[in-house]
């Protein structure tokens, strides 16, 4: 009986290796990036905090976080997930255009056919041939980590870099769809 018992452990364990296993050689890729196992989240004016959460951890009783800052990170993952369509990012690029950068309609619409003729608001989106990779097709890739290096899986880092980049370089999105207009790039 004890002999059976000690099997049928050791059958569990070898399953979750195995499953385990699998699972990982399955993990998928965006082109050939690995994909973080943690997320690092930014949050703006505090120090960055970086989650983990496991299932069999109650993330709310063992939290170092107070509730403020949990609503938060909340809101904050509400956003990701939100702007991993299209039509969030769209949503998500108009809001922090407005309350970053103070551009209006005009600069929005510029900037509609700047990143849809780039990628299509696609935050997967990769150039092979060039490796620019994103919503606003960073060269390379590894720059967005100025913002966060989670650019990997964030639309939202990704969109904060482009407009980021767009400010600092052009001055606004229309200016920089007429560089893309003449040169096809920006």
């Amino acid at each position: 009986m004890v002999f059976k018992e000690i099997a049928s452990k050791k059958r569990k364990v070898w399953f979750l290796v195995g499953a385990t296993i699998i699972l990982t050689a399955a993990q998928p890729t965006a082109n050939g990036l690995d994909f973080p196992t943690t997320t690092r989240l930014n949050l703006p004016d505090r120090p960055a905090v970086s989650l983990t959460i496991s299932r069999d951890v109650d993330f709310y009783q063992n939290s170092a976080l107070p509730i403020s800052e949990m609503v938060r990170v909340a809101q904050i993952a509400r956003q990701v997930e939100l702007a991993r369509g299209m039509t969030g990012a769209k949503y998500v690029a108009r809001t922090i255009m407005a309350s970053d950068y103070a551009w209006g309609e005009k600069q929005y619409t510029c900037l509609n056919r700047l990143w849809t003729r780039e990628s299509h608001w696609n935050y997967k989106a990769h150039n092979n041939r060039s490796g620019a990779h994103g919503i606003a097709q960073a060269l390379p890739a590894s720059k967005m980590e100025i913002i966060s290096s989670d650019w990997r899986t964030n639309p939202v880092t990704q969109i904060r870099w482009g407009l980021h980049y767009i400010d600092l370089r052009y001055n606004t999105p229309c200016a920089a769809l007429a560089k893309f207009k003449r040169s096809h790039y920006y």
